[in-house]
């Protein structure tokens, strides 16, 4: 399998940026999930779990800050126009925050009628430590679009569920593949480019796939990762 796209999600929940290339650290793609928006009243970190509308804003790095691009096409870091556009009051916070983070995942998927809270990695804002870096294959989204799935690798072929366990390289990086990515209510979310919403999707996942779909690995070596570049055993 070779490397087909390369995604940098600067803030979490909100759409990112494709890379050629990327440098890949401890924790994962360099500024993936780097930062994230948090509701001050309530205190928990926002996710298109429960504020959809964060898909439709997107965010890049510039410096050593991430912009955000909202839907209307204005360019921001400001907490006050970001908490106009929600509709709440929240903070950009940056993976360095030390105080506590935690996020709402619906209970019922049905009719999402209740909400339960779960922590989710330290240092950079990812929902489980173990998957820092997450490999797709074309081979597993069947006709559904990739970017409903947000994963940091899009590779052609398939055959991703079978490295879960090894240790691969994918240029100059070596990761250890941990788990099979557990898929929630994210998936079934509208997004730009004609993406719409589709429960279908997550019922399917769930009905044939054991609720999985990707994988999440680990970097135990840091290094560059490249469009182009073949994934193979270490």
């Amino acid at each position: 399998m070779k490397v087909l796209e390369i995604w940098r999600y600067p803030v979490k929940s909100l759409q990112g940026e494709r890379l050629t290339a990327a440098e890949v650290g401890v924790e994962g793609i360099v500024g993936d999930r780097g930062w994230a928006l948090f509701d001050t009243v309530t205190g928990f970190g926002l996710t298109a779990r429960r504020v959809p509308d964060l898909l439709f804003a997107s965010a890049r790095w510039v410096g050593d800050r991430p912009e955000v691009v909202l839907p209307d096409g204005t360019v921001t870091d400001d907490d006050a126009v970001l908490s106009a556009w929600v509709g709440r009051p929240v903070q950009l916070r940056p993976a360095s925050f030390t105080g506590e983070r935690h996020y709402e995942n619906p209970a019922d998927l049905e009719t999402e009628s209740r909400w339960d809270p779960f922590a989710g990695a330290d240092g950079a804002f990812h929902d489980n430590a173990r998957a820092r870096v997450t490999l797709l294959s074309t081979g597993s989204t069947r006709d559904w679009a990739p970017r409903r799935f947000r994963a940091n690798v899009l590779l052609d072929g398939s055959g991703e569920d079978a490295l879960v366990g090894s240790r691969v390289r994918l240029g100059t990086t070596v990761l250890d593949v941990g788990m099979h990515v557990d898929r929630c209510v994210m998936t079934t979310r509208p997004q730009p480019g004609g993406i719409g919403r589709d429960t279908g999707v997550l019922k399917t996942i769930h009905r044939e796939l054991d609720g999985t779909l990707s994988v999440g690995a680990v970097p135990v070596t840091p290094g560059r990762i490249s469009a182009g570049d073949e994934l193979r055993g270490h």
